[in-house]
């Protein structure tokens, strides 16, 4: 399957924790694949990271600019608690989609404390390991409505367009 230099939207698996990332051998395949994705699309300007690891009842989006890491697994070596992926956030931009989808009718806001998640840094550290693009993460509802989120989905969409890519990880 091609891939174009500008894909829309990416949805990834990050696989099983932090295991991709400690070398773990049932991940190898997972990660020459998410390197190889890496090469063949163009550096984006930005990444939105929708994480499947993060609900809340308006949907929130991460406005700190130096974002911290949340290790947000547990029972791995002690090893994956040291993880860092130190990407600059952006307020700016997570102004944006916050306005965004406002201006869509889907009640959104910013949170400016918390970090990234590991639906967000683990892939990211195997495609991107420089850490040098921009990055927010986008929560999902909670209501199970898929409508709900089709339309964030919607509200969202474009965004390839903009240089910025926008990214599912589970």
């Amino acid at each position: 399957m091609e891939i174009p230099a500008d894909p829309t939207a990416i949805f990834l698996s990050h696989g099983g924790g932090p295991l991709p990332i400690l070398g773990d051998p049932g991940h190898v395949e997972m990660v020459d694949h998410l390197q190889a994705l890496a090469h063949a699309i163009r550096k984006p300007r930005a990444i939105v990271v929708i994480s499947a690891h993060w609900e809340e009842a308006d949907i929130a989006v991460t406005a700190h600019p130096a974002p911290p890491m949340i290790y947000d697994y547990y029972g791995f070596p002690e090893e994956s608690y040291s993880l860092d992926y130190p990407a600059p956030g952006s307020p700016g931009l997570a102004a944006v989609i916050a306005s965004r989808l406002k201006e869509n009718s889907i009640d959104a806001r910013l949170d400016a404390d918390r970090g990234f998640d590991h639906g967000l840094y683990i892939p990211l550290m195997i495609m991107f390991p420089e850490a040098d693009i921009p990055c927010i993460q986008v929560s999902l509802h909670k209501s199970p409505d898929p409508l709900t989120h089709i339309r964030i989905g919607e509200a969202l969409s474009g965004w390839a367009t903009e240089g910025v890519s926008l990214s599912g990880f589970r």
